[in-house]
């Protein structure tokens, strides 16, 4: 038992050293272990592995920073669980964001069948917003569902703040004109621009 500790220590001095057979040798040691971990609150097998992912790319980032007096498996998870935390608010900022879309829209329609057409309309909505180009689908998503301010956006993404603004109102052009085509009317769109 002595001999493992001494070489997570002598693993972890590799990995402040910036040894990357050190953090190989750790990924291999802790990567299942954390997937599970992440799995069983995720339920989504490609979810718990971008968990892992984000986790070993924090560990590289802040390498110099890691401390081995502490327990090294006890700070690998309580990254992990930070990680699933921020997921789950994510997830559930995004769908406060499409509820209080649509909502906006079936509170102001006299159709009886508003509440029938609510998943409809939910799914349309993903699947419009799915068919934005890359760059300008991630500037929708972090301003409108992550709530971030545009300068931010546009220093994350190494672009101008003008060029944020250029995507985002293309973004929401494209999906204005789609629903009106569809016949969702005006309405709808006020909280796009709010």
């Amino acid at each position: 038992m002595r001999e493992v500790c001494y070489n997570e220590k002598m693993l972890i001095q590799g990995l402040r050293n910036d040894d990357p057979l050190a953090f190989e040798k750790i990924f291999l040691q802790y990567n299942q272990k954390l997937y599970q971990f992440s799995l069983s609150y995720l339920k989504s097998e490609a979810d718990a592995e971008d968990i892992v992912e984000e986790v070993f790319f924090k560990l590289w980032q802040n390498r110099k920073a890691i401390k081995t007096e502490e327990s090294f498996q006890a700070y690998l998870f309580t990254i992990t669980l930070n990680f699933i935390k921020k997921f789950f608010n994510k997830k559930a900022r995004a769908d406060k964001y499409k509820h209080d879309f649509l909502n906006c829209y079936i509170a102001e329609s006299n159709q009886p069948e508003s509440s029938i057409i609510y998943q409809d309309l939910l799914n349309r909505l993903d699947q419009l917003i799915e068919r934005l180009p890359e760059k300008r689908k991630q500037i929708f998503i972090e301003r409108k569902i992550n709530d971030k301010p545009l300068k931010q956006i546009a220093r994350e993404m190494g672009i101008t703040s003008k060029t944020v603004e250029n995507q985002l109102t293309r973004a929401i052009s494209f999906l204005k004109e789609e629903l009106q085509k569809e016949r969702f009317g005006g309405k709808l769109f006020i909280y796009l621009f709010i």
